[in-house]
């Protein structure tokens, strides 16, 4: 986990909430993780990781962090 002074909830509880919901630090985190393991992303893991690039984007360059 990053240490940030907010706690990253796992995929696992993040899964049935919209990507909107996700926090900024929540949705970079997990696009990073899953993007250093996209060579074995299901096509599932694939689409979930194409959302979360679309909402980063979506809220435009304010969120992007360091």
């Amino acid at each position: 986990m990053p240490n940030n002074k907010e706690q990253v909830r796992s995929i696992n509880e993040l899964h049935t909430h919209q990507y909107s919901e996700w926090t900024s630090e929540e949705l970079h985190y997990h696009q990073r993780v899953m993007s250093d393991m996209s060579p074995w992303l299901n096509a599932q893991g694939t689409a979930m990781l194409n959302q979360i690039i679309t909402e980063i984007e979506d809220r435009g360059p304010g969120v992007h962090n360091q």
